[in-house]
């Protein structure tokens, strides 16, 4: 097969688009940009000139290596279930089209079986090679450093196993070409070399620095880790700051926010970073409990109390103490319930149904909803002097919509999560689904972006990137511009994702039925559990409970 004829199969030009009206350039899902290559020659003279060759070496070997790997992910796409050889082959061509380099491979030695791996390469046309010339010269150091990571990181993606390269010839040198030699990383006899590959070596020297500093200042911060807590917003840092001054506090706390952005993580934080750690944290729901067995739970019952009470039973405030009690949808507590709770919270006692023995109990409450409590105290739902008690330090934790920042964080957090649990090896994100993750509003908040996230994964076919094939989430359209054959730019044109809609007859499009039908989704997927109905539609059960008997149900 001839190198045009695998180009042409590739069909990379169709690869490229241009979005004009973001200003993306995308080949397939990665996004990518062009950039000056007298700009890139400031970057690495930047890089050598502060850093040392040592440390720019590495930074753009590890750059490249990034870059080798989301290629090869492309290829793997593109060509389907092609022959390894040939896909593996597409690399250099790849490299060629973005502009890097003309590679040609002059040797190669591969058993895709037994593992065995060499291959030679010889490079013209480097771009790297030549903005190192204009600035440098010609020395003693061969310089291809991204184009040694690429073709590393290309190798390792589909050979499944860590294959180095190393530019043994170099024009920077005075060759006449660059060449690159790759092999196994354990058949280089060069373990300086293989630790240029490893960003952790960087990392380890940065919290080797860090360590020192705070030794020199004699102190160290005082502020709790965030643990599982993940986020760098500015509003996840707001949050965060509130919880970390009531850690230590024996004040209650009412945590805020809508359905799904997290309240019991954050609520089992607040709990492991207090001095109540080694006790017991117990949550409950209280709109996943009917009301006339709420006080049983919390509070406890005696044998013979009611119907169905065969044996006595501590509730939740006694399984607590010592610890703490997360009351979860505090909003669906019933008016008596929340009379015996505001008694427990004023005198540290329990009495459980049935029986009129007093037990002291020593319990830190944080509770938690998302629905206005002030409201509800005006329609004569909730009790006012327990709102006041509990909602002396209230925490608002903000929508994952104001949080974008922190979308990629929480994917990495998921994705390290869940790649074990289904045995998949998940290399990241392409840059389109990161771009879709982060341009979505999340009306469920972190809790829907956990479920794309492991469907996502579990839809991956063995390992690789995950794409916007494993993504379900509306998109807008976007109006892209490809390349054409001649390498022109094309027209514009509209790619959309399609969206399954229910349609309804014309003569019910009004606000009630749409309400209704939304209602009667949510209970046909839920299997008729209100509670849950409640969790998909972003209601109360309470809500829910009261649309439902307006139908008649």
């Amino acid at each position: 097969m001839t190198k045009q004829r695998l180009l042409d199969r590739l069909n990379l030009r169709s690869s490229l688009h241009f979005d004009l009206d973001k200003g993306h350039i995308w080949l397939g899902q990665n996004r990518m940009m062009l950039i000056h290559a007298a700009a890139f020659g400031e970057l690495r003279r930047d890089l050598i000139e502060n850093y040392g060759i040592e440390k720019a070496k590495g930074t753009l070997l590890r750059m490249g290596f990034v870059a080798g790997q989301m290629d090869a992910n492309l290829a793997a796409k593109s060509f389907g279930e092609a022959d390894n050889f040939e896909v593996f082959r597409v690399g250099p061509e790849l490299h060629a089209f973005e502009g890097i380099v003309k590679p040609e491979v002059t040797d190669a030695d591969i058993d895709w079986e037994e593992g065995i791996f060499y291959g030679r390469a010889v490079c013209k046309e480097s771009v790297e090679a030549e903005a190192h010339l204009k600035v440098f010269g010609t020395g003693e150091h061969s310089v291809c450093w991204n184009l040694t990571g690429y073709a590393s990181g290309y190798v390792t993606a589909f050979f499944k196993r860590f294959i180095v390269f190393k530019e043994i010839e170099c024009v920077c040198r005075g060759h006449e070409h660059c060449v690159l030699v790759g092999k196994p990383a354990e058949a280089w006899d060069d373990p300086q070399y293989l630790d240029l590959f490893r960003p952790e070596v960087v990392q380890q020297e940065l919290v080797d620095i860090e360590r020192e500093l705070n030794e020199l200042r004699g102190k160290r911060s005082k502020v709790p880790a965030q643990g599982n807590l993940v986020g760098e917003s500015q509003g996840f840092k707001h949050c965060f700051d509130l919880l970390s001054k009531a850690a230590q506090a024996p004040i209650s706390v009412l945590l805020l926010g809508e359905t799904g952005v997290g309240k019991e993580v954050f609520a089992k934080w607040l709990h492991q970073n207090s001095d109540r750690a080694s006790g017991p944290f117990i949550p409950i729901n209280c709109g996943a409990i009917p009301s006339e067995l709420i006080e049983a739970e919390l509070f406890g019952v005696s044998q013979g109390a009611y119907t169905g009470a065969q044996q006595s039973r501590p509730g939740k405030f006694e399984r607590a103490d010592g610890g703490t009690l997360f009351l979860d949808e505090l909003g669906e507590m019933s008016l008596a319930a929340q009379v015996k709770l505001l008694r427990v919270l004023q005198t540290g006692e329990v009495e459980r149904l049935g029986d009129g023995k007093i037990r002291k109990v020593n319990v830190r409450l944080i509770a938690a909803t998302n629905v206005d409590l002030h409201q509800m105290i005006e329609e004569g739902l909730f009790r006012s002097d327990l709102y006041y008690r509990l909602s002396a330090y209230p925490v608002e934790i903000p929508p994952l919509r104001e949080r974008k920042t922190d979308i990629k964080l929480l994917t990495k957090a998921m994705v390290d999560k869940y790649a074990p649990v289904y045995a998949k090896q998940v290399m990241g994100v392409t840059d389109e689904a990161m771009a879709e993750l982060t341009h979505y509003d999340w009306p469920g908040n972190v809790r829907q972006l956990e479920n794309v996230i492991e469907r996502a994964i579990l839809l991956l076919p063995e390992n690789g990137w995950i794409g916007m094939e494993q993504l379900k989430i509306n998109s807008d359209a976007k109006t892209l511009a490809s390349v054409k054959p001649d390498g022109g730019v094309s027209d514009d044109h509209r790619l959309s994702h399609q969206i399954d809609l229910r349609v309804l007859p014309n003569e019910e499009l009004n606000l009630k039925n749409l309400e209704d039908r939304l209602v009667n989704v949510a209970m046909e997927r839920a299997s008729g559990n209100v509670s849950e109905a409640a969790r998909l539609l972003g209601l109360t059960r309470r809500q829910v409970a009261y649309k439902l008997s307006k139908q008649g149900q």
